[in-house]
């Protein structure tokens, strides 16, 4: 939810050369029910740790989500989903 401008400074300075996508009205989490209320710093809203696996067609083949954003799917877990939708 950082602004553009706080998420471009980040990436250059860690030396991100991919694109990152910046939500900073949490429009995009809350069509993707996965705003977390309160769960921030100083009680900030933030999105909820979640990972989605697509299909060639954009459909939603699997999802993960959690409470805590220390909580994340192995890469393991999710090359063998990636593998099942063959």
């Amino acid at each position: 939810m950082d602004t553009p401008e706080t998420t471009r400074e980040l990436c250059a300075k860690a030396g991100y050369t991919y694109t990152f996508l910046s939500d900073p009205n949490a429009e995009v989490i809350r069509r993707y029910d996965i705003l977390h209320r309160g769960a921030g710093p100083n009680g900030h809203d933030i999105a909820r740790p979640a990972e989605y696996l697509l299909d060639a067609s954009g459909t939603i083949r699997w999802l993960n989500l959690t409470e805590d954003y220390r909580v994340r799917a192995r890469p393991e877990q999710i090359i063998e989903q990636a593998k099942a939708l063959r």
